[in-house]
């Protein structure tokens, strides 16, 4: 990819643009061993080795990373008062990555992080279905009726009834467990779901999101980057739809 030299060091966070160029003017930027005071510089990715304060500046253009989101964090970019899953991810190189969707404060589970806008509008459309699934425990026996319900779309107070989805009841007591597939994600949709058969969900985490499926080896609040298998099913999804 060839870029302007100011840009590649402010999508690595080494500044803003203006503190960039100011410090490119300097002359603390070196290009394949040179030192080189204009920003609009252009760049190769692939061929050339910039040098920042004398360390290496390697640039990467998407990171992708798998958070087991904990309980009591919100997805969020940036919060003055709570912590986020983004203030989790210790190990970034980019500065402009963000949660693919929300998950509520107290919902745990698949969380991706990256900063490939394109791949996370794709994956939270409605238009394209993915599916995802979560595992709910609710108080209340759910029943057949129920599983009826969720798969005509339920009435959860939006101007427009929650897609269909696929209920599965894994145990059925005062404190059932359940697995729920969804294509959309609104705001507290599980919840509200649940709200408008008459129960209340206790407990939710998300398992899957697409062909990404949590690692369950990550206890709340671990993470990891994806594989390169994984980033592949991800944007081989992408195409097809």
């Amino acid at each position: 990819m060839i870029m302007r030299l100011d840009r590649l060091l402010t999508d690595m966070g080494y500044g803003t643009r203006s503190s960039v160029k100011k410090d490119i003017a300097k002359g603390y930027v070196a290009v394949n061993g040179s030192k080189v005071t204009r920003p609009e510089t252009k760049i190769d990715t692939e061929k050339d080795t910039v040098c920042w304060h004398g360390e290496p500046a390697v640039y990467v253009q998407y990171e992708y990373f798998m958070l087991n989101k904990p309980s009591g964090v919100v997805s969020a970019t940036e919060d003055k008062r709570e912590t986020t899953v983004l203030d989790l991810i210790r190990e970034k190189q980019r500065d402009d990555l963000f949660p693919v969707g929300r998950l509520d404060k107290d919902t745990e589970g698949l969380l991706l992080i990256t900063n490939n806008g394109e791949l996370a509008h794709r994956l939270l459309s409605p238009k394209k279905h993915v599916d995802k699934v979560y595992y709910a425990e609710v108080k209340g026996r759910v029943t057949e009726e129920d599983v009826m319900r969720f798969k005509q779309g339920l009435d959860i107070g939006d101007e427009k009834p929650a897609l269909p989805a696929d209920l599965t009841i894994l145990s059925s007591s005062e404190v059932s467990k359940v697995e729920i597939v969804l294509r959309e994600g609104r705001f507290h949709q599980v919840k509200r779901m649940f709200r408008a058969v008459g129960k209340e969900v206790v407990y939710l985490k998300r398992l899957f999101m697409g062909p990404l499926v949590l690692d369950e080896s990550l206890a709340p609040g671990q993470y990891r980057r994806l594989t390169e298998k994984e980033v592949e099913m991800l944007c081989s999804q992408e195409k097809k739809q």
